[in-house]
Parts: structure tokens; sequence; C-alpha cells
């Protein structure tokens, strides 16, 4: 079980895996919680979709698997087409192939220049990654979110 908290369509998943290891109390107010906050989760949705739907991002983290995120960019339209780690095992990998899309690129710690290369390839239309590299596609105006440290 993959448990994630990015995302409503991942929020509803782990919150309902979660409630199945317990009682029908339980789950049945996992599902109000779900409800109560279902139409906000929706608002949110309806504002920035219609911006970023068919819109492409890769990714490249560390502590933070990408595996984690992918369903909150889905959830927004956005279609992941490269993601890879700089620390990982292999189960890291065995966990995220499917959560990707057929054909997506994935990759292992690329370096600086790989990295870059794989972005001039594919051109997403966001970059999210570390600080290390966050000037270098700021600088070539290519949208990024930095997904360690938030800032």
């Amino acid at each position: 079980w993959n448990s994630t908290f990015f995302g409503p369509t991942k929020i509803e998943e782990s919150l309902r895996a979660i409630a199945e290891r317990f009682d029908d109390k339980i789950k049945k107010n996992v599902e109000k919680v779900i409800k109560k906050y279902k139409a906000e989760m929706q608002a949110v949705l309806d504002e920035y979709k219609p911006r970023l739907e068919g819109k492409t991002a890769m990714l490249f983290v560390g502590g933070l698997r990408p595996r984690h995120t992918i369903g909150a960019y889905e959830d927004l339209g956005i279609q992941i087409t490269g993601a890879g780690y700089e620390f990982a095992h292999q189960d890291d990998y065995d966990r995220t192939a499917p959560e990707m899309a057929k054909g997506t690129l994935i990759y292992d710690v690329v370096s600086e220049f790989e990295l870059e290369k794989f972005v001039e390839e594919l051109k997403p239309d966001l970059v999210g990654s570390g600080i290390k590299e966050k000037y270098v596609f700021q600088k070539a105006g290519i949208p990024f979110r930095q997904m360690h440290s938030w800032d």
C-alpha cells in the first residue's frame, strides 16, 4: 500500500486504506471527513485545473519521493513525463513505476548536465526538484518548483 497525502485523489485513497484496518465506525467517519472536504478540494481543482490541464512536469528529488506527489499533479491535469531520484533503492522504483504513465522517463542519480539534457529533450512546462537545480532552470526560463524546502 502506497499511502500519500498529496492531492485529493490520493488523500481519499489513503484515508480509505487506513480505515480498512479498523471497524465500520472508523470507515463511516472517514467517509464523513471525505464528504466534508470534497467541495473545498473540488473548488481548488476547478480554479486551477483549467489552466494546468495538458501541461507536463518532470521531477527529480531526494527524500520526498516523486511517487508521493504524482497524484497531486495528475489531479490538476499535469502529466509527469519524467521522474527520478537522487537517493533511491530498488523498492522506490518498484513502487514508482506503477504510478507512472506508460512511456514516462525514469532516471536515477542524474548529473546536472544529464537532467538539463532530459529537460531540453522533453520540454516540460514545470520542473520540480531541489535547490541545486533551481537556478539552472529558472535562468533557462523554465518554471520551477523547489520540492525540498518549499521556499
